[in-house]
């Protein structure tokens, strides 16, 4: 089956910038994440998403799902569940493993619900 692949534009936009201030992402009192070297994906209508290096990520705290999503203008997306003492937050991280070249730079990258999670950035991206 071929999937649909579409290019951002006037009618979708999205651009991917530096966050150039400090990202700290926790679950209660564990640090899950914390970078300077974040993206700032902006699409359409949508809150802006940050999307921190894995290798900024805590990975001991993090196991693959087998959940997959597709987006038409990003690529494939693969999920990891969040794992905290006995608390698992299912598909609680996503990652574009080999996005689209419109978004390359979120590559080697992951983005956290916000609703499963705290994420704190300084104001410098906002």
């Amino acid at each position: 089956m071929t999937r649909q692949r579409l290019q951002p534009g006037p009618d979708h936009p999205i651009t991917v910038s530096p966050d150039n201030g400090r990202v700290v992402v926790r679950v209660g009192e564990v640090v899950v994440a914390d970078t300077t070297s974040a993206q700032v994906l902006r699409e359409a209508q949508y809150p802006p998403v940050r999307y921190v290096p894995l290798a900024d990520v805590d990975q001991a705290l993090l196991r693959d799902s087998a959940t997959t999503t597709y987006c038409p203008y990003k690529g494939e997306a693969t999920y990891y569940d969040l794992v905290i003492g006995e608390d698992v937050a299912t598909d609680a991280i996503w990652s574009y493993r080999e996005p689209y070249e419109a978004v390359a730079p979120i590559a080697g990258h992951v983005a956290f619900y916000p609703d499963r999670v705290r994420i704190s950035a300084d104001a410098a991206a906002t």
